[in-house]
């Protein structure tokens, strides 16, 4: 079999469908929507899917935005490997995450691959394509996490390889995600007169400042890959009112998830001290599913990063990596990869208004098909190449 010529053949198909993937792109950007409220988007992707051939099951793991596409071919049940897409945006910043392009990358490298499925049957191969709608990756609402909830009802049970693109300033394999909790923080004190009777009163903002004096202090006593951040949500509602009430959204992340449950054990420490400093109480409540760290399958990654030079592109395959992601959590339960395509150049910050700006321009589009065709390229491989087969597998067993 002509793997060259097969690869060939899914850059014509991606290329050839490159408009309707780059409009889809363009309506989600122009329509973004937050986690759990991808009525739009979801509907989009995966009605392209199920046009082009797919059977698709919408609503799963208990979701209302998600979705599974597959595609069986051949004799038996082979290998199955998964493509994920996203496509939630962030608050108030619409798609400055790229997450538009993730979503028609990954759809658009899953319709590349089915003509061609048909070939590696007639081949003699076996096996099963998917691609997973996976909502609600960005953390700003609540429950978010919805490849965590896949790895929770089975989903990857009988996967044997993940892969998706992100959006980045750089082409490159990937790397390390850290591990993240996601937690809301209340406080509750008492109200009164802040001027008349301060003495009646328990200061429940108080409660909150000294708890981020408490992060500031524990931040020279953890190891460097722990970060430490929130944001003040509620704190009063006039100055002569002592607030009887505060509020805290944060997240504490750790290169391992192991040691992630050290660091909030230690800010629910501090959270508890300021609130005892203040005379109020505290309760603590998640607000996204815990986020593992990424663990790269680099046998995968290499395969990825060679096809991705086929396409005539450099890439960097030094592990890079700072932010946290949920396709941690199914980089722990089978091999995967989280590679990187720039859109921007490295003086551009994800999460910023620039960045969301260039995921509706040119270098968005032409990196939405690299995307697809390098994932879709990096497919026709693992179905085909047992010895890869055998090296992800091996790799991810001792990691």
């Amino acid at each position: 079999m002509d793997k060259s010529a097969l690869k060939d053949r899914i850059v014509e198909i991606v290329d050839r469908g490159a408009e309707e993937l780059w409009e889809a792109a363009l309506e989600m950007h122009a329509n973004p929507e937050l986690g759990h409220q991808e009525y739009r988007a979801a509907e989009l992707l995966s009605g392209m899917l199920e046009s082009a051939g797919f059977e698709v099951a919408r609503k799963v793991a208990g979701m209302e935005t998600s979705f599974l596409a597959e595609k069986s071919f051949g004799e038996g049940e082979g290998y199955t490997i998964a493509i994920l897409a996203e496509y939630d945006a962030l608050p108030g910043m619409g798609h400055a995450c790229g997450h538009n392009i993730i979503g028609a990358s990954g759809v658009g490298a899953g319709i590349a691959l089915l003509p061609v499925l048909d070939d590696l049957a007639a081949a003699g191969f076996s096996g099963k394509l998917l691609v997973m709608g996976a909502p609600a990756e960005e953390g700003a609402v609540d429950d978010a996490g919805g490849k965590v909830l896949m790895v929770e009802a089975g989903l990857f049970e009988d996967v044997d390889c993940a892969m998706m693109i992100h959006p980045s300033a750089i082409n490159g394999i990937g790397g390390r995600s850290l591990a993240r909790e996601a937690m809301e923080i209340t406080y509750h004190g008492k109200s009164s007169h802040a001027a008349a009777s301060p003495e009646r009163g328990r200061n429940a903002l108080d409660a909150a400042i000294q708890t981020f004096n408490g992060w500031n202090a524990l931040r020279q006593h953890v190891t460097e890959d722990v970060r430490i951040h929130g944001i003040i949500t509620e704190g009063g509602q006039s100055p002569n009112i002592v607030p009887s009430i505060s509020r805290i959204r944060m997240y504490a992340r750790a290169a391992e998830v192991d040691y992630l449950d050290e660091v909030v054990g230690r800010v629910k420490d501090c959270a508890e001290g300021g609130a005892r400093a203040a005379g109020c109480t505290v309760e603590f409540r998640n607000t996204a599913n815990r986020y593992a760290n990424m663990k790269p399958n680099l046998s995968l990654a290499g395969s990825y990063a060679e096809n991705f030079r086929l396409l005539g592109e450099t890439i960097d395959e030094t592990l890079r990596g700072g932010g946290s992601t949920d396709m941690g959590n199914v980089s722990q339960v089978v091999p995967s990869i989280h590679p990187y395509v720039a859109i921007v150049p490295p003086s551009i910050a994800g999460h910023s208004i620039e960045f969301g700006e260039a995921a509706a321009s040119d270098e968005g589009r032409k990196a939405m098909l690299l995307g697809a065709k390098a994932l879709a390229m990096t497919a026709v491989d693992c179905f085909t190449d047992s010895e890869l087969q055998a090296q992800m597998a091996k790799e991810f067993k001792e990691t």
